[in-house]
Order: structure tokens, then sequence, then C-alpha cells
């Protein structure tokens, strides 16, 4: 997801006075799940050892006070019913996922975008997930050996690297393609961490009978997708390998920039007039970072642009709305499934 993000440092004070407290409350431990373990080294409230993208992770207990510095791993925690636990969210492209709004209202909001490290380090937190290497790195809230230092173990959503390279510009590339399982393994891992292994496997059993129920009988053979993530002037369109990619796949359509592994590429708009999709899947965003981020303001762009109004897709109004989120590797990467699967079948371009 394209994400500009400035460079902040904390006040030495304040890194001194967080670092006593963090490291005193590292061993505390909350409620788990009263049935099963949820340790990978022993039983709830037992620590928990995770390899997390080439880190080793260690969580004395389930955590009390954790801080999600981006949507995805907010939502995910949010539907573990984890929002008693953590003091703190950021870096938001929607609004929350339909049916977490009562338990996200409960959680502290540090910043719609990118906190600075010394906000996260006021709220004493003994955890830190984040979906996106660039919010644990240089340039973002701070890398993960600053928290490292203090204490305080963080968590990378595995779907940022897992088969991806991220030492480029840009938004990474994928060496291999990204499926559902990294999102299964994010939501499983984070269910161990808090002791909650039950409420993880549940929630992905339902994750996975919604892709079921959304793909049955589906036959998009043929069919060109293309997902325009943000931006009017040099337009972020998904690559071959990242979520879109995993919508796509479900689908047996077809991306019509399957031939790019980079995962947000920036392409003119005369190739992508002249890749010239059957449908176009929209990003609708609530944030204010790029030109054009809601739907609306995309749609009135491509029909009034002289090089993208005779598109298919444009003359025949063969638009599909997602949220960032399900355009992300999250949770919601199956609503985008599920609702490109119905506009395929409404617009009559699949069975």
């Amino acid at each position: 997801m394209p994400f500009a993000r400035p460079v902040r440092s904390a006040r030495p004070a304040v890194l001194f006075l967080a670092g006593a407290l963090l490291l005193a409350g590292c061993g505390s431990s909350g409620p788990a799940d009263s049935t099963g373990p949820a340790g990978k080294s022993g039983a709830a409230g037992r620590p928990v050892r995770l390899d997390n993208c080439g880190r080793q992770v260690l969580v004395d207990g389930p955590p009390r006070r954790a801080v999600s510095l981006n949507q995805g791993t907010t939502e995910i925690m949010l539907s573990l019913g984890l929002a008693d636990r953590m003091v703190g969210t950021a870096t938001w492209t929607d609004p929350v996922a339909e049916g977490l709004q009562k338990a996200n209202a409960k959680v502290k909001r540090l910043a719609d975008d990118a906190p600075s490290f010394e906000t996260v380090l006021d709220t004493e937190p003994d955890f830190v997930a984040a979906s996106f290497a660039s919010t644990l790195g240089k340039g973002g809230v701070a890398p993960r050996e600053q928290f490292a230092k203090l204490g305080v173990p963080t968590y990378l959503s595995p779907s940022d690297c897992v088969g991806k390279d991220n030492s480029g510009d840009g938004d990474g590339v994928r060496t291999e393609p990204l499926t559902m399982d990294a999102v299964y393994g994010e939501v499983r891992d984070l269910a161990e961490v808090f002791g909650v292994r039950e409420r993880g496997e549940r929630l992905v059993a339902g994750l996975k009978s919604r892709v079921t129920r959304a793909t049955a009988g589906l036959d998009a053979r043929g069919v060109t997708l293309m997902y325009w993530f943000a931006n009017s002037r040099s337009p972020y369109l998904a690559g071959c390998c990242g979520a879109p990619g995993i919508v796509t796949d479900a689908l047996g359509a077809k991306n019509a920039f399957d031939d790019t592994d980079q995962e947000w590429p920036q392409v003119n708009w005369e190739t992508v007039a002249d890749r010239d999709p059957d449908l176009l899947v929209i990003g609708d965003l609530t944030r204010r970072q790029q030109t054009a981020e809601t739907a609306a303001k995309k749609i009135e762009f491509l029909e009034s642009n002289p090089v993208t109004k005779n598109m298919t897709a444009v003359k025949k109004k063969r638009y599909v709305l997602l949220s960032g989120q399900a355009m992300n590797p999250t949770v919601r990467t199956v609503e985008g499934i599920e609702k490109v699967a119905a506009a395929l079948r409404g617009q009559g371009l699949a069975g």
C-alpha cells in the first residue's frame, strides 16, 4: 500500500523513562482461552517464541498493553476480541470493518497516519505489531531494533516479508506469489501471542468458509481485471502477486498487470488504456495522502480524462469499489474476493 512517512525521533528523556516502564512490565500476562495451550513453548501465560520475518520474537506472556501500528493488524486483533488488551492504533486508510466498530471505539487512536516513536512509547506498550516493513523501519515509526533495546517485542505481518523483497524503492517486489496462508498464519501467530488460540482457529475457519462461498461455481476465465489503489497523476496499479493477486487467482481471472512483480508499480495512463481491462477494481479510501483517494474522485478522473474515458470498463461503467484494506493482505482480502466475485456475476462477466 503506497505510503509516505516522515522520519521522526524521540527525546532521550522520554526514551529513558519509557524504557524503564516497559522493562518492568514485559513479564505481565493477561487472560487466555480457557481450553488448550496458547504458546509454541508452553501453555497460556508461558513465553511464546516466534520466527517472524527473519527475527526471533520472544513474548513472555499474553500482552496487556499492545499497540497496532497499521489497520490490518488492528482489525485482526479486534476480530480476536483483544480490544481490552490494546492501548493504541494508528495508520488508517478506511473506516473500521463492519462488526468491529464497538470494539474499536474502546481503543485509543494514536494517529490517523504514522505516529511518532515518542507517541507510541507514551502508551507504555508491552507488544507492538505492524502490517508493513516500512512502518517498523527507517523512515517509519521506528526500526524494530529501537523497540528491542527497550525490551518491547515487535511483530511484522508475514505477508510483507515472506516471498517479498523490500530493499528497493517503492512498495517492494514479490519473489513469489502471496497466498491467504500468509494471512491465516498471521491470525494464528497473534492468537498464540495473546493466548487465544481457539479464537484464531475460529476466525481462520470463518474466512476460509467465506472464500469457498464467494467462489463456488464461478468461472471468470478470460476476464481481465485492473486494480487502482491511488494517485491520478502517476497511478499505483497492482502487480501480479500481492493481495490483488490472491483475489484474481481465487476467481480464475487475469490481472492486466500480471507481467510485473512489483507490489504497486506506478504506471502511465497510456499503458493503462492499452491494457484495457474488462473490469476496474477501484480503491475507495478515506485517508488524505495521494490525489484521487476516494472512488468518486477516481471515477470522475477516468470518465473525463481523454486517455481513459474510452476504455471498455469506463464506457460500460464496470467498476467495483473496494476499501484499501480489501486491496491489502489482511483479513479483509476476503472481502475483496467477495465483492469482485459479486461484481463479475452482476456484470455478466462470469458464471
